[in-house]
């Protein structure tokens, strides 16, 4: 009746024999159950049961998806539809059931179903986080413990993996579709998702208590400048100062801690670049979803298992030059690739824009000189700022804060040198008041009174900005 997509491999007569035969007589269950019905009923909480029905599930499910790989053509997957999969997978698995002689109901067996549809077409248990849009990140430490972020707060669900063994085949699904490989030999692996998402494992013995797995889920939806502002990230004054910044072609470095949404604020800034130039990204993981028509996307490479074949950003970023783009844009600078993007900043590729990690514009300045430092770069101090302080004009600083809310908590201008010193202006910030009792930060975003250090260059391109925007704003 199935046999569209089952191995040919036919059965012999004795094997559903002997798998009935190692089972339990059916009438044998109910005397277990009444034996320890007595002595449990008294200790026997809602919260067990859910948790004994769940481990039964997991045996269950893990009996039917050996059953599954027994029996389905893994070739003829790819030529299937959803349906016709679907359909197969509930056959195999009402056949095995039988034979088993495992009674479910309706809820458990559909649940069932899309478990092992998922384990065999997707991420098994972390397939539907995946499909959460809620869901920011998936955190997993060891095969019982998976955390995942919501509106920047993290908590732990009640989906696990049926054992180590179970979340390595996962992993290991994940790093050979994209041609990578993890082991002892090699315990950490960096991979994108088909959807996007980024993707990062570390195995024991490096993991101590279990397979490491953090995921960062790929929006989908498009954040533009308006989207950012009706979330409260930033206010409409420091959105049309962004935009004159980014169309006048200032150059721009995004900074931040992990998941304060540099990225996302790296997207949004990119909306108010000229549909006429041609832009070239460089990205360890290709996460910028630029809405321009020419754009030339590049992703780094790491070493293959015996150490050759490694593309990294500088090699990206030299070679982009040789591309003849209009703006360059560095999904994160982190290493010796910072000398090239200066450089590239500094001779007539104006408007590029990247992202660093660091707490305020004043320590992503020093990140910039502790980059260059680490390159190997042997210069003097004064000869390492100057260069920064040429090639950069603005720092634009992303936070996520202690509620879980992200905002753009300051836009510091840097306008030159002050003897052997960077001289700075902030010209916009995030001011904080206090705390509601639901532990919601109270406060507003103000400008700091400072004309732009850019008002000039501004006008002459058309973005004559009201002086009003530079006004500072009393606490509500």
């Amino acid at each position: 009746m199935f046999s569209k997509y089952k191995k040919a491999a036919p059965k012999t007569a004795a094997a559903p024999e002997e798998k009935v035969a190692e089972l339990p007589k059916a009438d044998d269950k109910p005397k277990i159950a009444r034996k320890a019905a007595p002595a449990k009923s008294a200790t026997v909480t809602p919260m067990d049961k859910e948790r004994k029905r769940k481990e039964r599930l997991g045996e269950i499910k893990l009996e039917l998806h050996r059953a599954l790989l027994d029996n389905l053509n893994l070739a003829a997957l790819e030529h299937a539809s959803e349906q016709d999969l679907r359909q197969e997978i509930s056959a195999i698995s009402a056949e095995v059931l039988t034979e088993k002689n495992i009674i479910l109901n309706r809820e458990d067996r559909q649940t069932l179903n899309q478990e092992l549809f998922d384990e065999v077409t997707g991420l098994g248990p972390l397939e539907t986080l995946l499909k959460d849009e809620s869901v920011n990140d998936i955190l997993v430490n060891g095969p019982q413990q998976i955390f995942v972020e919501r509106a920047g707060k993290l908590e732990l669900t009640d989906i696990t993996f049926k054992d180590e063994r179970h979340l390595l085949r996962i992993i290991d699904k994940i790093v050979s579709a994209v041609g990578r490989r993890v082991d002892e030999s090699n315990p950490y692996v960096d991979a994108r998702l088909q959807d996007g998402s980024r993707f990062n494992a570390m195995v024991p013995p490096i993991a101590v208590d279990g397979s490491l797995v953090s995921i960062r889920k790929f929006k989908k939806d498009k954040l533009g400048i308006d989207d950012l502002v009706n979330f409260g990230a930033f206010t409409e004054e420091m959105a049309a100062y962004l935009q004159a910044a980014v169309a006048t072609r200032l150059n721009v470095i995004v900074s931040g801690g992990t998941g304060s949404g540099k990225t996302t604020t790296l997207n949004a800034l990119s909306s108010f670049i000229d549909n006429a130039e041609r832009i070239l990204t460089i990205e360890d993981t290709a996460e910028l979803q630029l809405q321009q028509t020419h754009v030339g996307r590049m992703e780094s490479r790491p070493p293959n298992v015996e150490g050759k074949g490694e593309v990294s950003p500088r090699d990206c970023l030299k070679n982009a030059l040789r591309m003849r783009p209009d703006r360059i844009i560095v999904g994160e600078t982190r290493g010796e690739e910072v000398i090239d993007m200066l450089q590239a900043m500094n001779t007539g590729h104006d408007g590029s824009m990247t992202t660093i990690h660091a707490n305020s514009a004043r320590d992503g300045v020093s990140r910039l000189e502790n980059m260059i430092a680490m390159a190997g770069i042997e210069m003097p101090i004064k000869a390492v700022r100057s260069q920064i302080s040429s090639a950069v004009n603005l720092i634009v600083q992303a936070s996520r804060l202690q509620d879980g809310s992200r905002r753009m908590t300051s836009i510091t201008e840097i306008t030159g040198m002050e003897g052997d010193v960077i001289s700075m202006q902030e010209v916009f910030r995030f001011q904080r008041v206090g705390l509601t009792p639901d532990n919601k930060i109270i406060g507003h975003f103000t400008a700091t009174g400072v004309r732009s250090h850019y008002s000039e260059r501004f006008r002459l391109w058309g973005y004559d900005l009201p002086a009003s925007i530079y006004e500072p704003v009393a606490a509500q």
